[in-house]
């Protein structure tokens, strides 16, 4: 694709955005780009753009007419009426995985889901290199694609995870290997509709031709039903043991097909979900030339992910787990189930459109309380009733400070919030360094006092 002298907008300027700005002008572009905020607010935009010569403005309806290509960060929405004007002056609309996808060099593993999709990636490339087979990982995680090209082969596989944001926006990007963990509801302040989203994702097997691999979960409905009309062909995984042709999990062992991989208790993640994420990485693996005995051994190697389950710290036999990447209610719940009880949950955040009834249940079950925090708190608190005590702490490290003061041995303190974190962190990421922050200042405290 020649974008030479083309002139181009880029509107976003996060990591993806600042990534398609530097393969723009590298390609010759006369770029320019935009943003809600004010230049000064975006971390390391201002000497970016200035050592590379590109003009910013502030976004409005009138910036975006009169370009030849409009280049949108996964946070930009599509249907704001600034990208309208941009459509009807001409401008044809992409987004950032798109950009890149016309210069990335290798096949490609695309990864989507609800709910384990970065744990699925990280450990699919983790499988891969372990095997001996070239990859490099990034996407949602990681390097934004417009900046894994440099260091992209034609004999190396590209691991991209890929939220719904980035597929909504996909024309010709093809993966040669399709994975679903799951759809649930999530994003819906963004989607407006569970129908709307569900299709953004199934933009990842739409674009896909004959000799793809599309791997899916049998047990998700939605996941289910993205086999409908595709060119791919279907590679299934079930914890139910519904993919006799496939990957499944049989009395506590995973097999493909007839083939043993390994006993479900030697991976070294916690909770259920964890067998989905092991078996749809590993049939992405497998597809991608990793031999099963490989992929045994590296699956036991798994560090894990951080901000996912992630363990912490124990002091005083109560230990401590970040789950800042749980950003949805389904997310909540596969945490929770990842414990027996004595839980000191702490929930809240920014809203997205969820509906929190169904973690009254479980709360009810397992949680010593639920410690609320951030814009939704009210809500949640509405929505779960009296299934578990309410404490309305405000912020994370009052929650932090609140249930170190109150568990006892062998209680767990979980941080997996059920909402995004943009109303108090700049991401889940900084939400969860600053949980474990805070819970060393807790574990300093407690070593001062013996």
């Amino acid at each position: 694709m020649d974008l030479a002298g083309l002139k181009v907008l880029v509107a976003g300027l996060g990591k993806s955005g600042l990534a398609a700005i530097e393969l723009l002008v590298e390609k010759g572009a006369h770029t320019q780009g935009t943003d809600s905020r004010a230049i000064e607010q975006i971390p390391g935009a201002g000497p970016l753009l200035e050592r590379l010569g590109v003009e910013f403005s502030a976004q409005s309806v009138e910036l975006f007419r009169g370009f030849d290509l409009i280049v949108l960060s996964p946070g930009v929405p599509v249907d704001l009426p600034e990208i309208e004007a941009g459509r009807k002056s001409g401008a044809k609309v992409i987004g950032e995985v798109e950009l890149a996808s016309w210069f990335l060099r290798g096949p490609v593993i695309g990864i989507t889901g609800s709910n384990g999709k970065t744990t699925t990636t990280a450990l699919t490339g983790h499988l891969l290199k372990e095997c001996g087979i070239a990859c490099q990982v990034g996407g949602n995680i990681g390097l934004a694609p417009a900046g894994m090209i440099g260091s992209s082969r034609a004999d190396q596989w590209n691991v991209l995870e890929l939220s719904s944001f980035q597929l909504e926006t996909i024309e010709k990007f093809r993966a040669a290997i399709g994975v679903c963990v799951n759809v649930t509801p999530d994003h819906l302040d963004r989607h407006h509709t569970i129908a709307a989203y569900a299709a953004a994702k199934r933009r990842l097997f739409e674009t896909q031709q004959a000799g793809d691999w599309a791997v899916l979960n049998a047990d998700d409905a939605t996941a289910k039903g993205y086999v409908a009309g595709i060119a791919s062909t279907p590679v299934w995984f079930s914890v139910e043991g519904r993919a006799e042709a496939g990957w499944r999990l049989e009395k506590g062992h995973i097999y493909r097909d007839r083939e043993l991989l390994m006993p479900a208790s030697e991976i070294p993640l916690r909770g259920r979900h964890n067998i989905e994420n092991v078996m749809a990485a590993a049939a992405a693996a497998h597809l991608g030339g990793a031999r099963l005995e490989g992929i045994r051994a590296a699956v036991r190697s798994f560090p894990g992910v951080e901000h996912r389950i992630e363990f912490v710290r124990e002091t005083g036999g109560v230990a401590y787990y970040n789950d800042s990447k749980a950003t949805n209610v389904d997310a909540t719940l596969k945490a929770i189930a990842a414990f027996d009880g004595g839980l000191w949950i702490i929930l809240g955040g920014k809203d997205k459109g969820s509906d929190y009834r169904p973690l009254a249940r479980p709360l009810k079950e397992k949680a010593r309380a639920a410690l609320l925090i951030g814009a939704a708190a009210e809500k949640i608190a509405a929505e779960i009733g009296d299934a578990a005590p309410v404490v309305s702490c405000g912020t994370l490290e009052r929650a932090v400070e609140y249930a170190a003061e109150r568990a006892t041995a062998g209680d767990t303190v979980l941080l997996a919030p059920a909402c995004a974190s943009f109303d108090q962190f700049e991401n889940y990421e900084h939400r969860g360094r600053m949980f474990k922050t805070f819970v060393a200042k807790i574990v300093e405290t407690n070593r001062r006092e013996r």
